[in-house]
């Protein structure tokens, strides 16, 4: 295996090469699959862009993408002196999830998002594909769980 190098990228050089693992990760978590399906909506981030709130972190080995981490920064409602970022998506290949990668991903961007002044990160896990030990080993804490219910069968 390849030395994996880390690095923040806008989404101009991202999202093509992406499209491939996001498909590997949607078919890998996603719950609703049956009528949600897969159409991200890139004008979006493009736009989050533009307002300097999307944060897109890289994991890549011999040039290729392995793993990336988005967060999404914005002035908490609540809290309006302090930064927030909350995770979008996090998503390391298979081949790469032994070892240590996935841990210095999320140090990496722990690293970038504290540098920009970012307060507090919030990560999300699906409960069927949890990696909450790695997160508790990382100094992460359980503050919130979270419910969901289809409302529409399409």
């Amino acid at each position: 295996m390849q030395e994996v190098k880390y690095q923040q990228e806008f989404l101009a050089g991202f999202q093509e090469e992406a499209e491939e693992l996001i498909k590997l990760h949607w078919e890998e978590i996603a719950v609703n699959r049956d009528f949600i399906h897969l159409n991200p909506c890139w004008e979006s981030y493009a736009h989050l862009e533009e307002q300097e709130k999307l944060k897109i972190f890289t994991a890549r080995s011999d040039g290729s993408l392995v793993g990336y981490f988005v967060v999404i920064v914005n002035p908490h409602l609540h809290y309006k002196d302090h930064l927030f970022a909350s995770n979008d998506v996090l998503y390391l290949h298979k081949d790469y999830r032994k070892g240590l990668t996935g841990v210095k991903l999320l140090k990496f961007g722990e690293a970038c998002l504290k540098a920009d002044g970012v307060s507090v990160l919030t990560i999300n896990t699906k409960v069927h594909q949890s990696f909450d030990p790695l997160l508790e080993r990382l100094g992460y804490n359980l503050i919130e769980r979270s419910y969901s219910k289809p409302l529409l069968e399409l």
